[in-house]
């Protein structure tokens, strides 16, 4: 009699069916869960990135391709926002909503998937910081990824927090996670005058194991780059992360550990965007063929990406592509972490996801009950909403709770706010009034912008819009070390000069002086005609929900092409709540927000054009759409039904 799919087992039945008695073991060449063989075949989720109400959708859609276990990092800065303040989906926080991990890795198990757990406590990611809170940066001196007692103190705490909330969750205990990763690409580090820190490694090990941990614990590396330099043989398992070439990394992990099973942590399914580069995606049949020969090799696989997710809000991370921490070399990834992946960002079905089940389903020998593939989510392109208000930035600046006197320029972090924890992400305005400012005066701002500035005098703006990549070459932005600009034409007497930085997001990889990512104007002062201003009044704009809900006396918009930064409003009047994006290619630079919840950020340089917009997002009737751009006013906001990129852009405006 034919074995149909219903009368198979799942394979928590199939793993568990007489009892639990082993994890996931790496005692021999191949791996075992409960003593019977298992391959892995993963994918990685970051339920940080994608919206809770589509959790199980995206899980169910993995189980649907074959895959039998999900992937996923923890970031700590989301889940200690504040210095000693946690969240794990109460306590308060714009991101709270995503913040529940018990119920992620409840419902995985539910969709019949185990998991790997990579919680830190640097996870890269490209990721804001690489995952570390920022207040992380006002304590002098700190060394992360390194046995650094000040560092260590604080991950102790947390890590005796997280782990003991994972705890519980392990296989052993009747939960689907199998592995934990400890500390993440950690040989990359490795570098003349710096060997990866052992000792660090150790006392992660112990953290892990002082709360109960007794799944398999793995390291990932490149093996053919990194060797063992960022792990220890004698009590992980390492593995490999790569993009082609299976058999060389594979070949080396044998070499180092032998009578071990080979993994790829992670295998790239495609790659993320920088803002100003074009748009990353991978051949289908480069990803067919690599897939195939891992899984023939024969090896494990996590796919990383497999679902496409979303840096919200100031989330996103950066790269610095150089060895100095002067932020020349910066660059600041896009909203959009799609990753060209098997499921999109939206959660699309792809081309590549059709390869994933077919090879699966010739490679894995264990037969276990698949699900029915779900349908898409549906999608819609909203109609045009009118711009009805607008708030100009000193009018934003009125409504700023929290402000600070300095005699000269602070960076975000070192502002005494939020319990001390310094200001994480958004905009900083640097204020100077009552300047007399002679003709032809020349503006100096020493060091490197962090990340970029505007400038305007008496609520005029003085920087020309960011339409052009090579714009990022010019005055504004990071690239330039000690920049000037021209402030005016005429004498002026009693006139206000303000300084608007944005942090475009912290670097999320490197070594480990390029994690000195302080954000604003840090690096030296600001001269007028080479004379130091000094008394500064600074406003930290957060944009967080409960202050730009309350926000009020909007205006009638100015149209006119350059009125600097300033908040637009429009409402969006749904009868039906489905995905879209909002379609920002008219714009300029700067972010959109729904609800009062920050989506991301926009800019026309690209690639990324539209900002997906998750229909659980919205509410049946108004929807209130904010746009603040730093450099000019539209009359409308658009949607799209998908997502738009700007292959190559050259034009003005």
């Amino acid at each position: 009699m034919a074995v149909t799919n219903a009368s198979l087992p799942t394979s928590y039945e199939y793993y568990t069916g007489g009892g639990i008695t082993s994890g996931l073991s790496a005692n021999q060449s191949y791996f075992t869960l409960n003593n019977q063989n298992i391959t892995l075949y993963s994918g990685a989720m970051h339920y940080f990135r994608v919206p809770p109400p589509y959790w199980r959708d995206r899980l169910r859609k993995m189980r649907a391709a074959g895959l039998n276990t999900v992937e996923t990092y923890v970031p700590w800065n989301l889940h200690e926002p504040a210095n000693g303040y946690f969240d794990f989906g109460s306590a308060g926080t714009d991101m709270q909503e995503f913040l529940d991990v018990r119920k992620f890795l409840k419902t995985a198990q539910e969709e019949d998937l185990f998991v790997i757990m990579r919680p830190g406590p640097y996870i890269c990611s490209e990721w804001e910081f690489g995952g570390f809170p920022s207040w992380l940066l006002r304590q002098k001196d700190i060394k992360v990824r390194t046995s650094d007692p000040v560092y260590m103190k604080f991950v102790t705490r947390y890590f005796n927090l997280l782990l003991s909330l994972l705890a519980i969750f392990q296989f052993t205990r009747g939960g689907p996670i199998i592995a934990f990763q400890v500390e993440n690409e950690y040989g990359s580090t490795e570098k003349p005058g710096f060997v990866p820190d052992k000792v660090y490694l150790k006392q992660l090990r112990q953290l892990m194991l002082n709360n109960g941990i007794v799944e398999l614990l793995v390291t990932s590396d490149s093996p053919t780059m990194h060797g063992t330099a960022g792990t220890l043989p004698e009590y992980f398992l390492q593995t490999a992360n790569f993009a082609s070439e299976p058999e060389d990394e594979f070949n080396k992990l044998k070499e180092l550990q032998t009578n071990k099973p080979t993994m790829a942590m992670e295998f790239w399914t495609g790659w993320f965007d920088h803002w100003s580069e074009e748009h990353h995606t991978r051949n289908d049949d480069d990803f067919y063929d690599v897939l195939n020969r891992i899984l023939k090799y024969p090896g494990s696989v996590n796919m990383y990406m497999f679902v496409g997710g979303t840096n919200w809000g100031f989330l996103n991370g950066a790269n610095l592509n150089n060895e100095e921490t002067d932020n020349s070399g910066y660059q600041p990834d896009t909203t959009s972490y799609d990753y060209d992946a098997p499921l999109t960002e939206n959660g699309d079905y792809t081309m590549k996801y059709l390869m994933v089940k077919e090879l699966i389903t010739k490679y894995n020998k264990v037969r276990t009950r698949i699900p029915q593939t779900p349908s898409i989510t549906p999608r819609r392109k909203y109609s045009a909403v009118v711009v009805q208000g607008q708030l100009l930035l000193n009018d934003l600046l009125r409504t700023v709770p929290v402000t600070f006197q300095s005699p000269s320029v602070l960076s975000m972090e070192t502002l005494p706010m939020n319990n001390l924890s310094g200001q994480s992400y958004g905009y900083i305005v640097y204020r100077m009034t009552n300047l007399d400012i002679p003709a032809n005066s020349i503006l100096k701002i020493s060091g490197h912008v962090c990340d970029s500035v505007v400038v305007l005098v008496d609520g005029f703006l003085l920087n020309k819009p960011l339409t052009r990549s090579s714009d990022l070459d010019g005055f504004g932005y990071w690239r330039l070390k000690d920049s000037t600009i021209t402030i005016n034409s005429q004498n002026l007497t009693g006139a206000t000069l303000d300084l608007m930085v944005e942090n475009w997001g912290r670097n999320n990889f490197g070594y480990l002086e390029q994690f000195n990512q302080f954000k604003g104007l840090w690096q030296g002062g600001v001269f007028l005609n080479d004379v130091e201003l000094q008394n500064w009044h600074i406003f930290p704009l957060e944009f967080k929900k409960s202050w730009t809900q309350s926000l009020k006396g909007w205006r009638t918009p100015v149209r006119r092409w350059a009125p600097g930064p300033a908040l637009y409003k429009a409402v969006l009047d749904v009868d039906v709540t489905e995905d879209t994006f909002v379609d920002m290619e008219k714009w300029v630079k700067g972010i959109v927000v729904v609800n009062g919840f920050v989506l991301g950020r926009y800019a026309r340089i690209g690639p990324q054009q539209t900002l997906y917009l998750p229909g659980v997002f919205l509410k049946k009737g108004n929807n209130t759409i904010l746009v603040f751009d730093h450099f000019v006013t539209r009359a409308e906001v658009k949607f799209s039904e998908g997502p738009k990129y700007r292959t190559k852009y050259r034009g003005s405006n």
